[in-house]
């Protein structure tokens, strides 16, 4: 089933808020013209950027919300803007049927909060995760969730979270039976914590799913390419991607600090250009923006704070394309294949 995108975006969510939530969406309306979208927030601000984007302008109805919530409000304070902030607005537009998904660059505990308390969790989901794509040596990135929604799991948990990043690995990347394993410190199947081991023996015996669960995979091969899903409770994969990400720019610094350390290095940074304008690109965190709260009864994408536009663009297009192939529902046909506990 293909399902038309009608996009609520937080326009006051992130590091710069409308200007650049608004080129994010003008530029996905560009690349995609069926999109429409519900722009949420103070009303004068975004009436006056979409002067720069007529395009989006005709594609788009503003909903007013002038309370914003900040980057450092506690889940609980948040939550009591739920009816009247730009992001819970724009949540409750997905729960009332206005929108079919939600992008927010806002606060990450807050939106995981109001997401869960508006849409709740999917039936046989115990609790949603956040999934997110993370570039690879081959040509399509891995799924990796949980990222920090849940800091302890069971078994259960984690066997559920397979089930939700395979149907996602499915949609984006059209694969029929992406490769799945559980994050642990070895491969070997007596490794790791007892609810590891366990939610491997589930997923073995599971017949009928959409995947091929090849046991365990080390943190220090997440990025090789050997498979499509890694699936980790919140807390080690949230670990897991800080430090990710931390080496992508400890690498980007150290061959920027390098290419200009001499004349001769400069004159060797002239000559390796295309080779690191690639690097550069495939390290970019723009290119892979958009985390999801996987589980939920609707699409709720999370865009990097710091997004450039073309960044809130690719988050976009992913809450667009979850939309189109209906994610709930291959996530549901999924469930009734694996008993889990």
């Amino acid at each position: 089933m293909s399902l038309k995108p009608r996009i609520a975006i937080d326009a006051m969510g992130g590091d710069e808020g409308v200007p650049v939530m608004l080129a994010g969406a003008a530029l996905a309306r560009h690349r995609h013209d069926s999109f429409e979208f519900l722009l949420v927030g103070d009303e004068t601000r975004i009436k006056s950027a979409l002067d720069k984007h007529p395009n989006l302008r005709a594609a788009s109805e503003i909903l007013h919300a002038d309370v914003v919530v900040t980057g450092d409000e506690k889940v609980s304070q948040a939550l009591r803007k739920a009816k009247t902030s730009s992001m819970g607005l724009a949540i409750n537009a997905v729960k009332e049927g206005h929108a079919s998904a939600a992008v927010s660059a806002g606060n990450t505990g807050a939106l995981m909060g109001m997401a869960k308390l508006a849409l709740r969790t999917m039936p046989g989901i115990d609790r949603p995760a956040l999934a997110a794509l993370l570039p690879t040596l081959k040509d399509t990135d891995v799924v990796v969730l949980d990222l920090g929604a849940n800091t302890e799991c069971d078994a259960r948990n984690l066997a559920q979270f397979a089930v939700m990043g395979a149907a996602y690995s499915r949609i984006i990347f059209g694969f029929e039976r992406p490769k799945v394993r559980l994050l642990n410190i070895g491969t070997e199947e007596m490794k790791g914590t007892d609810e590891l081991r366990d939610a491997a023996q589930y997923l073995r015996d599971a017949s009928g799913l959409h995947m091929d669960f090849q046991g365990f995979i080390e943190a220090d091969k997440i990025n090789r390419g050997e498979c499509d899903v890694v699936v980790c409770d919140g807390f080690t994969g949230n670990i897991a991607l800080k430090a990710i990400e931390g080496s992508a720019r400890f690498v980007t610094d150290l061959l920027r600090r390098a290419f200009t350390s001499s004349l001769r290095s400069k004159f060797g940074f002239l000559v390796s250009r295309p080779a690191t304008e690639l690097l550069r690109h495939h390290l970019d965190p723009n290119n892979h923006n958009g985390a999801v709260f996987m589980g939920l009864n609707g699409v709720v994408v999370k865009s990097h704070g710091s997004a450039t536009s073309n960044g809130v663009a690719n988050a976009v297009q992913v809450a667009a394309r979850l939309v189109e192939e209906d994610i709930t529902a291959r996530i549901a046909q999924d469930l009734a294949r694996v008993q889990i506990g």
